[in-house]
């Protein structure tokens, strides 16, 4: 009977190594694309479900229990109104907002004192939610138009509004393929 040279046995103990270090990074790699597959489905899912509600919040927008104007504030990253978005019949001010790359939703529920009510103005005052991370949008992410659907400048938007474009890009690391998912909807306020 013949056994294995010294030699031999460490060129087998060799190739096995590197098979199994080849296989390791093979497998190891598969992990990390799954999983940054996974985030990014799930970023974007987060941002569809939370467009579906800001839109019809949108829609349902109206008079506040003050009297004040549907609209609130129209920014390029921040839109506020007043819709009663939770149907207890009270009219919260909801402000949907671009914060780093995390979009929120803040809701300000109204006080009535002595019949009169009244919206704090304090952004400490709000429950905030993160609607969708990973927002990677440049100079602005909502649009205003006027009833002609011409582009309203900035000091004319919260009188002047009829429809609103939102725009979100989102993606979880732009260092990596694939590129940013573009979400768009435009929203017609109804009440105005």
């Amino acid at each position: 009977m013949k056994a294995f040279t010294l030699i031999e046995t460490l060129v087998v103990i060799f190739v096995f190594a590197i098979t199994m270090g080849a296989l390791t990074g093979f497998i190891t790699r598969g992990y990390r694309v799954q999983s940054y597959s996974f985030q990014q489905s799930q970023a974007i899912e987060e941002a569809k479900r939370g467009v579906e509600i800001m839109v019809k919040e949108i829609r349902e927008a109206r008079t506040a229990e003050d009297g004040s104007y549907v609209v609130y504030n129209a920014g390029n990253n921040e839109f506020c109104f007043f819709s009663d978005i939770d149907k207890d019949l009270a009219i919260e001010k909801v402000r949907y907002f671009l914060d780093g790359s995390d979009f929120k939703k803040g809701i300000i529920e109204p006080v009535v004192v002595e019949g009169i009510a009244t919206y704090s103005t304090s952004t400490d005052d709000e429950a905030v939610s993160i609607l969708s991370q990973y927002v990677r949008n440049g100079p602005s992410i909502f649009k205003y138009f006027d009833i002609n659907g011409e582009e309203l400048p900035s000091p004319a938007r919260r009188r002047d509004t009829r429809v609103m474009r939102f725009f979100l890009l989102i993606n979880v690391d732009p260092n990596r393929p694939p590129s940013d998912f573009e979400l768009e909807s435009d929203v017609e306020i109804r009440n105005l």
